[in-house]
């Protein structure tokens, strides 16, 4: 059977539709009370997709159904068709204002902080009707908020651990990982520290079950050292400056957190030299996926908020 006729002709995106709320609910009676029609409708939709793929696509279970194993892979094929129409229908509202409708950007609570804050502030002045949806998360979370087209773009620190294939990297700008501590700190104005030194002081640190966690044991290890006790275990960068601004307390930031928006102000960076990479940061898109004239506009802000930082390094 051609194509056209199995698919282009006899598959409905209304039964498309059926199915997702079927499998969102766990029951054709349910489906059907969300979608407001009768469950002879449902049933109907999903017998009829069932018969132009030629496979089943949902269980029976005690609950109620569940999708199978075709089910579940039309619903990802779906899903992404669902997603394209959409940012078609926005696409075409772009063409008749283009300064207008909206951006998804998925990044780091670092990163959103402050570069990310940074970019939206510039293009919002320029285009005060544009709105901008920020998800922040793990490596992994806005990964896969990208891949499953929830977010158009991500704004990142890019690592070989964590490349993927069907994801494109533009890179913006380098940002190392610095060793901080409040504008009081006595180790403030130093003109070189070593690490070692600073062991026995009063730490503020992220856990090391998590990404940045575990970075930050990484590069006390490429230092030849164990890592420090933390007098105060958190992830929040927010609370960790807070601590800092005591003058007790010393952390490890990304740089550019003391940078962006604006210099932070009882925040600075101790002369010490923390012997690993960390990555560059820049844009993550799919690859073979078309950006919105919204989306364009954020990426072009992006790259003029980066310059003054790419050119320190």
């Amino acid at each position: 059977m051609q194509w056209a006729d199995r698919i282009g002709r006899r598959i409905k995106l209304r039964d498309l539709h059926v199915l997702q709320a079927v499998t969102q609910a766990g029951s054709m009676t349910k489906a059907a009370n969300q979608l407001a029609v009768s469950v002879q409708v449902v049933s109907k939709a999903i017998a009829d997709l069932e018969h132009t793929v030629g496979v089943p696509l949902l269980d029976r279970i005690p609950q109620g159904v569940e999708p199978t194993a075709y089910g579940r892979a039309l619903m990802h094929r779906s899903a992404i068709a669902f997603e394209e129409l959409r940012q078609g229908i926005k696409d075409i509202e772009y063409l008749s204002d283009p300064t207008a409708g909206e951006v998804r950007i998925g990044s780091t609570d670092a990163l959103a902080a402050s570069f990310v804050s940074a970019v939206i502030d510039r293009l919002s002045r320029r285009y005060p009707r544009i709105s901008f949806h920020v998800v922040t998360g793990t490596a992994k979370v806005v990964r896969r908020e990208l891949a499953e087209r929830s977010v158009d773009l991500l704004i990142f620190r890019n690592r070989a651990s964590i490349a993927d294939e069907q994801q494109s990297f533009e890179f913006l700008f380098e940002s190392p990982h610095v060793v901080a501590a409040g504008a009081n700190n006595p180790w403030v104005g130093r003109r070189r520290v070593e690490l070692a030194q600073m062991m026995g002081e009063l730490w503020a640190l992220p856990p090391t079950n998590n990404e940045f966690g575990a970075f930050i044991v990484e590069a006390f290890r490429a230092s030849g050292l164990d890592f420090p006790r933390a007098a105060v275990v958190a992830l929040t960068l927010e609370m960790r400056a807070n601590l800092l601004k005591t003058g007790r307390y010393l952390t490890v930031f990304p740089e550019f957190w003391l940078q962006l928006p604006d210099p932070h102000p009882f925040i600075r960076k101790l002369p010490v030299e923390l012997p690993i990479a960390s990555g560059p940061i820049g844009i993550v898109t799919l690859k073979n996926r078309a950006l919105n004239p919204v989306a364009q506009l954020f990426i072009e802000a992006a790259r003029e908020v980066a310059k003054p930082l790419a050119r320190r390094k």
